[in-house]
Parts: C-alpha cells; sequence; structure tokens
C-alpha cells in the first residue's frame, strides 16, 4: 500500500507504475473519491465541533426556554452529523478497497514487458548434462524406481495428487536437512509457522485483493497461505522494532496450498505444479532504505543461486519485466532450472523487494536513530521447494540403467550414491 499524499503528489507516477505493470487502474477515480472523502472528513469534523459547543451552550442556559431552543438546535446538527457520519463510512468503504489496488512503483531497471515470455536473462550456470541415450522424464523415473505414484494420488487428492513413497520422501528429507544448515549458515533464524492464516494476513502481504482463485479458503473465512512468507510477515504485525534489532531474517518452512487456477497450472502433469507442498523461504525486514533493500535483494538471490549451485543443477536467472511483477514488488528475480526431458528451464525460485508496501498494510514499524517512527523494508526470496525440485534433480542426474545419482552434496543426508531399482530375488 502507498501513502496516499504520495500518490496524489506523483500521480503521473502512480499511472506509470500501472502501465507498466499492466494493471488496469485509473488514478483519477482514487483522487476523486480521496478528494469526497476528505470533504466528508471535514465535515464530521465541523458537526462534531458543533455539537460540543451546543453541548456547552445547553449547560450553561439561562432559562428553560433557552434550553429547550437549544436541545432543538443541537438535535438538527446531530441529525447532519449522522448523515455526513453515514456517508463518511459508505466513501471509506470505496477509498480502502481501491487503495489496496494501487500498484507499487517498479524500479528503474525493471525492463518493460507483458509477460514472463519478456523476462531477460541475467546469468546462466552450470554445463546442461549431454546423456548416451534417451533421457526419461522425472515421472517415468520416479515411478519405475517406486518414488512416485501418480495413479494412486489422483485417486485421493483428484487432478494434481501425489504420493511420494520410500527413495522419494528420504530425497525430499536430504534436501531439507541441507537447506536448514545452509540458510542457517547465512544467518537466517528457522522458523515453522502456521500455514491457516487470517484473511488480514493475505491482504497485508498483498496476495489479496487479486489471487482469491489461487487461494484454499476454510469454512471460518481463514486462508491456507501458499509460502511461509505470508505468516512470517505476520509474525510482526502491529508491532515496533527497535532499530539494532533491524534486519530481521527468518528461514520459512511450511507445507503450502495453491490451487493453481490460472492459465500458467492449465494442463501441467507431474510434480511442476502441485495444489500442496513444502517449501523454505527467505524472509526479510530491514531498515527503510532504497540502498539496502537492493543490497539485500541480490543476497538473499544469490544464496538461493548457491544452494542449487550446491546441487550441481544447471540454472539461469532471469529479471522480471514489468507484465510479470505483482502488485506489490518493486523488482523481483526467478531462478530457473534446467529440465533435460523438455529442454527448457523451469521456474524454482521468485525473489522480490517491496519497498514499505507491505509493512503499511501490516502496520511494522522501527525506532530510527532519531526516535522516528519509520515503516520497514520488507523481501523475500524462495529457498527451495519439494517436491519440485525434485523434477529437475531426477532427469539431471538420470543414469542409463534407470537409477539415479544422489547429488553429493545430499549423501551425507541421504545416506547412498544412488537410488537403484531393487532386484527382484527368485524363489
Amino acid at each position: 500500500m502507498l501513502d496516499i499524499r504520495f500518490i496524489r503528489e506523483n500521480k503521473d507516477l502512480v499511472s506509470s507504475a500501472a502501465a507498466k505493470k499492466r494493471i488496469d487502474f485509473k488514478i483519477d477515480e482514487l483522487i476523486a473519491l480521496d478528494d469526497k472523502r476528505r470533504e466528508l472528513m471535514a465535515a464530521v469534523e465541523k458537526r462534531r465541533a458543533e455539537q460540543n459547543a451546543a453541548n456547552q451552550k445547553i449547560a450553561a442556559a439561562g432559562s428553560p426556554e433557552d434550553r429547550t431552543k437549544l436541545i432543538a438546535q443541537m438535535k438538527e446538527v446531530k441529525s447532519a452529523l449522522e448523515k455526513d457520519d453515514e456517508a463518511l463510512k459508505s466513501v471509506m468503504k470505496d477509498w480502502q478497497a481501491m487503495m489496496l489496488r494501487v500498484p507499487n512503483i517498479p524500479d528503474v531497471s525493471v525492463p518493460d514487458g507483458a509477460s514472463d515470455a519478456d523476462n531477460v536473462e541475467t546469468k546462466s550456470w552450470g554445463d546442461k548434462p549431454e546423456f548416451g541415450f534417451e533421457p526419461k522424464d522425472h515421472i517415468e523415473i520416479m515411478t519405475a524406481l517406486g518414488m512416485l505414484d501418480l495413479e494412486r494420488g489422483s485417486k485421493v487428492h483428484g487432478f494434481r495428487g501425489y504420493f511420494l513413497i520410500g527413495d522419494g520422501v528420504k530425497l525430499c528429507f536430504a534436501i531439507w536437512n541441507h537447506a536448514l544448515e545452509f540458510f542457517s549458515g547465512k544467518g537466517f533464524v528457522p522458523v515453522m509457522p502456521p500455514a491457516i492464516v487470517r484473511k488480514l494476513m493475505m491482504y497485508g502481504t498483498g496476495y489479496l485483493p487479486g489471487g482469491e482463485e489461487d487461494a484454499y479458503r476454510t469454512q471460518d473465512d481463514d486462508y491456507l497461505a501458499g509460502t511461509a512468507e505470508v505468516p512470517i510477515m505476520g509474525f510482526h504485525s502491529d508491532e515496533v522494532l527497535e532499530a539494532e534489532a533491524l534486519p530481521k531474517r527468518y528461514i520459512g518452512f511450511s507445507p503450502s496450498y495453491r490451487r493453481e487456477a490460472g492459465a500458467h497450472g492449465k494442463d501441467m502433469k507431474g510434480l511442476i505444479r502441485v495444489n500442496e507442498f513444502q517449501k523454505f523461504e527467505q524472509v526479510v525486514l530491514c531498515e527503510a532504505n532504497h540502498e539496502t533493500s537492493v543490497r539485500t535483494h541480490e543476497e538473499i538471490n544469490r544464496n538461493t543461486e548457491e544452494f542449487i549451485e550446491s546441487l550441481g543443477i544447471p540454472y539461469r536467472t532471469v529479471v522480471n519485466c514489468g507484465g510479470d511483477l505483482g502488485l506489490g514488488q518493486v523488482k523481483k528475480y526467478d531462478i530457473e532450472l534446467w529440465v533435460p526431458k523438455e529442454s527448457k528451464y523451469r521456474e524454482i525460485s521468485s525473489a522480490s523487494y517491496f519497498h514499505d508496501f507491505q509493512t503499511r498494510r501490516l502496520n511494522i514499524r522501527y525506532k530510527d536513530a532519531d526516535g522516528k517512527l519509520k515503516y520497514a523494508h520488507s523481501l523475500n526470496s524462495t529457498a527451495i521447494p519439494t517436491p519440485r525440485i525434485l523434477v529437475s534433480l531426477v532427469e539431471n542426474y538420470q543414469q542409463a540403467d534407470g537409477s539415479i545419482r544422489i547429488p553429493d552434496a545430499l549423501q551425507p543426508y541421504f545416506g547412498a550414491k544412488t537410488i537403484a531399482k531393487a532386484i527382484q530375488k527368485k524363489g
């Protein structure tokens, strides 16, 4: 959420931000609504002052006749106040709804573009594997090795349902243990937050309004979070932090839920897009300084790159264009892993910074060195999601005999160097 004073003073900038993000937002409608809000607020304050003055006159009235006359006048003022107050409540409701749809200003370095097809590659890493055989996809490999059962997953859950079994589970635990040690070593505090969150937290992080179709909702009007970012950002909501306590660095691990109802998720088989998964997420709160946000953004994205490099999986990093940015994001990087069978890169991680867009909504502030209250800046980045990471890991490390070689970094946690099909004993 942006400050209304900033919006009024920078109408062209906000309009340009909406255009760059391909968001339909009419700034003039908000300004007109804000003018009405201000007018009604002034009217209500004036009526209240008149009411207070009338009460004082009634108390000081010298005769019953004067008191009766003043009471009649006060009733007129009270009636007018109630009318203006109701009008203000109605306008405030519309104003607040529209304020939640004001897009944040993208950084000047964000490229123009309409969709993820226009994202710009900034780096690539690793050698794509060359196989002396026809490579298989992760579904065929993992099913043959007894690691994955999509058929029974669909029977139990429906489309996008899956069972990880045996070594599929053990491989996930190896990745989680490696990630916990890796990101803890970067100075992040491990957190296991609740996955069920109040609606306020979804609004606070910017997933509402606008993301309703991809969110799971409970009968109590709560939500199943699609990332640990949501509850961890809520952790410090309505708090005033000390400047010395910043930055706050958390590595959250939680189950995550997304309906994947959008067009991007249509007809995607296997483990690329599933409805429930586990994810490590980096979340940072820092001082309200653009340079600090930029530096931290580069750092958390690099953390995930280093983690992927520790697994030896080829990847590329892209900077997202304006049309592929969310409402609150100032800038975002995506890391995409090489998927051999498809001969293409698939997104595994996103790193974003927001300035004070989220912290204004969640009321997260700190006292600077001069004792002045400021809204903190927030950032987040996927550390690693499972089971999606298994798609690239399994396909890049597949062997001619159908086995999978375990990356060196995971072997101490997995307890073996390969996953191979068990040999059936005769008799």
